[in-house]
Parts: structure tokens; sequence; C-alpha cells
């Protein structure tokens, strides 16, 4: 019987033939682990994730200076759900509090003989990232810092940053300095702090500095004027200086925010095939040794709320190579669990209908709509038989929950040319979330649309082969550039990489020195993919723009924009190439239509791609307009006095709009 609450059956066989949730959910990505909070099932791998929670309170309530750092070490193979787990715990730690969050993935460690260095970059770049307060973590321990000097401070953290930049610049109208004042006081309960990370940690509460702040926490050298204004010290120095020093840095950091709240330090991916260390050291170790480090180096210091260290790999990384490891690191790296790495389970029957009602569930609520039930289209019959038998992955079974999600007996034109026009409709209109941010969707589409212009020329070049077999003598999982076209222009063989990169800018760096080394990845000419409004946020004296410039103007390579337009029909076609069976198409059916409607020869993105490059890089965008703080700040120069003593000038962070001195005004109502 029908619930008479449900949907009109067309409505929701509609919606699923407009949009498979499922298509590219099994991965997840460091931005989703910051950003996007994929369905969760939270029995799935209960027992890893309760372990962490477990040890977070550990670390946290124990008397003992040995207890204060503990570490968990995750096995699990490709796709069971390791960076699943550690989305779901942040997420957790975003919603609920009770510790701040630290992601490290392998991936970016571009120079292992840099590691500490780059796991300060690492520490601050996590910091920077929201908390469970609404405000950056960062923020959250400067704030803990103010309320401690300051006990009747009833502001929340959100509200002193607001307020922040205002008081600072009435206290230098008086002559005072706000940051003089407030380092002062929290140095006195924090003897034997680093005085310029503590000030440093502090500044993070000024929405115009904290961008120079914590790019001073991670290492960076700043702009001498910047360094001036706040009060840091700037020395000039090369990176094996800095990775001297950033051990010392980055325990003085933890030792600081740990005071207010436990931190859990999350390795991920350390099977990544990086190159190795000048001594051979492969990532795993490289990276095994750093935890070790830090277990020794954190575990005598002066932690109050402690720290939780996990560290994610494949069984066999830790079978054969950080178990064997000498020195105790094996100990170090699963402390919690006593050298016993907690294994993370494959999808059961039971938990593989779990996966699919949450996944689902969010699916018709953002259609508004409500099924016949909740697992429609599918049977729970059958999710309940493939997990039971097939033991997947998380990634493989979403796989083929993508594979799956269709109507039954679908009635589909007779005429292959029909059912073709019928699902580039479909895929052409489906929803597919904001996959202009999804940059291998971007790359896959890019490289079938090339696959069916094989031995075509286009735009003077007559393409004879395409292949992602881009591979360096050293062998790399992580590749920056997405594919190779090879073919013929005039006489001349010419080999084109193609990155697609509209990731971050650590990402976008890293791929242009890839791009740029012809020699090394036998190129002879690299093509960045990037949407001109990321291109454009790129800093003029940044490295990426360095790059950028090495490779459009010095080794005639080109960057090609993203428009949306331009690439919707190639995903179109790819999701029709990875749906035939649905579509009941061959591959030589969906070859020989995309041809003869000309659907990628036409392509203005594959055309731009192959032809000569123009030679010119996208203007940047200005910096800011500084008027409006050169006027606020005048404004608050007339100001009427304030009071001489540093409590007071602290206090006003809290109580600064009910001062009959200072004159009431548009600027200070809020506060």
């Amino acid at each position: 019987m029908t619930n008479n609450l449900t949907s009109p059956i067309e409505a929701v066989n509609a919606a699923i033939q407009s949009h498979n949730p499922f298509i590219n959910s099994g991965i997840v990505k460091e931005q989703d682990i910051w950003k996007k909070k994929s369905p969760d099932v939270p029995s799935l791998n209960a027992h890893a994730s309760d372990a962490v929670f477990r040890a977070i309170e550990l670390v946290r309530t124990s008397q003992s200076s040995q207890d204060k750092v503990t570490s968990i070490a995750i096995t699990a193979q490709q796709g069971v759900g390791k960076t699943h787990l550690l989305s779901r715990i942040r997420h957790h730690l975003e919603k609920e509090g009770g510790a701040l969050f630290v992601y490290a993935s392998a991936n970016n460690y571009t120079d292992l003989n840099l590691v500490k260095y780059q796991f300060q970059q690492t520490l601050a770049d996590s910091l920077s990232k929201s908390g469970s307060q609404e405000v950056m973590q960062w923020q959250e321990v400067a704030a803990a810092m103010v309320s401690e000097v300051k006990t009747d401070n009833s502001s929340t953290p959100a509200e002193l940053v607001k307020k922040f930049d205002q008081v600072y610049a009435s206290s230098l109208a008086k002559n005072k300095n706000l940051m003089n004042a407030l380092q002062k006081q929290v140095i006195k309960t924090k003897t034997n702090a680093d005085p310029y990370i503590l000030r440093a940690i502090l500044w993070t509460l000024s929405e115009t500095q904290a961008p120079f702040a914590i790019k001073w926490l991670s290492g960076g050298e700043l702009a001498q004027v910047n360094a001036d204004e706040l009060g840091l010290p700037n020395p000039s120095k090369a990176n094996q200086d800095r990775e001297a020093e950033a051990l010392k840095n980055i325990q003085q950091i933890l030792n600081l925010v740990s005071f207010y709240n436990p931190v859990v330090i999350c390795f991920d991916e350390i099977d990544v095939k990086n190159n190795s260390t000048e001594d051979g050291f492969p990532t795993e170790s490289v990276i095994a040794n750093l935890v070790k480090i830090l277990h020794d180096t954190l575990e005598n210091s002066e932690l109050s709320q402690g720290v939780v260290i996990l560290t994610v790999m494949l069984p066999e990384t830790w079978r054969d190579k950080v178990n064997s490891m000498p020195g105790g690191t094996p100990d170090r790296i699963s402390k919690y669990t006593q050298r016993k790495p907690l294994e993370l389970k494959h999808v059961s029957g039971d938990s593989m209908v779990e996966l699919v009602t949450v996944w689902l569930k969010e699916f018709y609520s953002k259609k508004s709509l409500i099924p016949t039930h909740l697992l429609y289209p599918f049977k729970e019959s059958k999710l309940r038989e493939y997990g039971k038998v097939s033991k997947p992955s998380v990634r493989e079974a979403l796989r083929w929950c993508a594979d799956n999600f269709k109507i039954d007996d679908e009635p589909l034109p007779s005429a292959p040319f029909e059912r073709f026009a019928l699902a580039f409709k479909r895929e052409s209109e489906a929803d597919i979330g904001d996959y202009l941010e999804n940059s291998d969707l971007i790359a896959e589409a890019l490289y079938f649309g090339f696959l069916t212009l094989k031995n075509q020329t286009l735009e003077g070049v007559m393409i004879e082969e395409v292949t992602t077999d881009v591979k360096p003598k050293a062998y790399h999982i992580k590749h920056y550039i997405d594919f190779k076209i090879i073919g013929n222009e005039e006489g001349k063989e010419v080999k084109i990489g193609v990155a697609v990169i509209q990731s971050s800018q650590v990402t976008l760096t890293a791929g242009l020195k890839w791009l740029i080394d012809y020699e090394k990845y036998d190129l002879t000419r690299g093509c960045l993919v990037r949407s001109e409004s990321k291109i454009k946020q790129i800093k003029n004296n940044s490295s990426a723009y360095k790059l950028l410039d090495e490779l459009v103007l010095k080794r005639g390579g080109e960057h090609v924009d993203l428009i949306e337009e331009q690439i919707r029909p190639l995903v179109a076609i790819l999701a029709i190439s990875q749906k035939r069976q649905n579509y009941q198409l061959t591959e030589e059916h969906i070859f020989d239509l995309i041809s003869k409607n000309k659907i990628t020869f036409d392509n203005l993105l594959l055309r731009e791609i192959l032809s000569n490059p123009s030679g010119n890089i996208p203007k940047l965008d200005d910096e800011d307009d500084d008027s409006g703080v050169i006027k606020e700040l005048t404004d608050l120069s007339s100001r009427s006095e304030i009071e001489d003593d540093e409590t007071e000038l602290i206090g006003e962070l809290t109580d600064l709009s009910s001062r009959s001195e200072i004159e009431d005004s548009d600027e200070l109502s809020g506060l």
C-alpha cells in the first residue's frame, strides 16, 4: 500500500534520471575533510572513531606527562574508508568541540628533506581552518588567552574578532598599544612560552593582520613592513635553516594551543611515493620517524590538554615497513593500542543498507521528495546480498550504487542515435553538484574528449595518441600531469602535457613544477587548465605566479581558462560512456555519434588546448583598496582619551561600547 504522503512516482523517477548522487562519491579529498561533510554511517568502523574519542579524553584528563601524548595507527586497504573516518572525526569535533584538529596529508610534502618545516606549515594551515566556535582554531586559542587575563570577558571568540581591529586602532590613537599590553599580561601565565609565537597567535584576532601572523607562524618570511607592524622578528633564512628550527617552533605552538584544548594530529596517505630524501628514505619511513620525534619531543613538554597522533596507512605498510623500524618507532606510532593498529572493516550486509539509506535520505531531502521507501530504487535484499557476498570497500560499495542507481526496465528508444540523444540531454541537464571544483572529473572528461579525436587533425595538430602514462623514472602515486597528447604539427612531433588544477595554491605550485619540466616528463608544451578567476587570485610575488610566468613566457606553454559551457558537454559524454549499459549503447555507438555530431571536434576548450599558445597571462586582481581602512583609522584617532591603565586597555575588548569617554559611532555600536 502506497503512503499518501509519498511524492508522485514520476517526480521521483525524474530526479533519479537527472542526478546520480553516487557518481564520484567514493573519493574523499583533503578539501572534503575541511569543508564538505559527506553522508556518514556512524556504525561503520565505529570501533576506530570511538577509540580516537576515548584517546582524546585520556590525554585531556591524565595527570601523567607520559600519558599526555598518545598515538594510534589505523590500517586499511585502498577505498575502505580511511579518509572517510578522518572526515567523521573532524566534523564531529567541529560540531561538538573537544579538540583542535590538524590534518597532514603526505601528498603535500613535496620535499622530504624539509619534512619538519613542511609540517610546521601544515600545522599553521590546519589551525587557520574553522573550529567549533565559528572562527579559526587559531582565534579560539587567542580568545582563550584574552579570557585568561580579562576574567570578566563575556565576548564570544567571534565577537572578539569582530571588534579587535577597532579597539586596537583606538588604542594607537591614544599612544597606547593593545597588543603590547595583551602580550605582557598573557606572558605572565605562560612564562616558558616563546613571546613572539605567543604574540603572533594573539595577532590572529585581527582580521587584517591574521594572514600575516599565520604566514609567520608557518615559518614564512614577511615583507619587512608587515613584520614591523606585527612586532615580529623577520630574518631572511634558507629552507635548511627553517628546517633546523621547525621542531622547536612546532613544540612551542603545540604547547600553547594544547593548554586550552587537546590537539588531534592526523597523518594521512603516508604510503604516497614522493621523492625520497637525499639519504634514500621513502615517505612512509620519513613520516613514521617524524611521528616518533613528535611523540618524544612533546611527551616531556608542558602539554596541558594533551595530543593524539593518528597515522593512517595500508596494512602492508605497517606489516612490512613501519612495524620493523628500529628505535621503538612502532611503539610510539601505536601507543594507545599497544602496538596493535586499528584495522578498518569492509562493508557488511547491514552496513550496506545503512550506507545507502544515509545517502538517499540526503538526496531525496535536497530534492524535496518522499519516495515509496527510503531505499528506492534499490531493493533491501539485493543490498544485503551484495554486502554479505562481496564484502566491498566503501569506495567499491558507492561505485556499485552509482552503476545500479536506475529505474528498472526503463523504456528507451529503439534507435541508437535516439538513445544517445536522450542520454546527452539527460546528462547535460543532470545536477552533478559543484563539479568545476573537481579537477579529476574535468581531467577525465578532457581525456575522453581527446580520445574521440584520435587520428583527426584539430588546430593544425594531427592527434596520434592520448595517454595517461606520464611518469618520470621514479614511481609516483601523486601525478600532477593528467594526460599527454602526442601528435604531429607541420611535420614536427608535439607532446602536450595537460594538468587540470582547480584546487589549492599548494597543489598549483607543485603541478606547475611538473608542467615546466619538459625534459623530465618528455613534453614539448605544458598546458595548465584552471579557471581564470582562480588564476587572478594568485599573488604576483608568489611561487605559483613565478612558475606560471616561466611556463607561459619562457617555456612556450599556456594557461587555458576553464569555461563551464565548454566543459559541460564533455562531462556529459563521459557520463554517457560510463553508463552506456544503462542507455543500451556500445562504445562504437558512442564514438560514432560523438563524431557525427561534432561534439568534440567543435569544442572550443579542446581546440584551445591544441592551438598555438597566446603567450599571455591573465591580469591579476588588484590588491584590496586600503582607503576605507585609512579613513577608519583617521576617524578613530580623533576620539577622546581613554584611561592609561593596561587592564583598562585590555578591558576595551569587552566594554568599549559602554564607555562614556568614547564617541558613540556606527563603527562601535555593535561592540
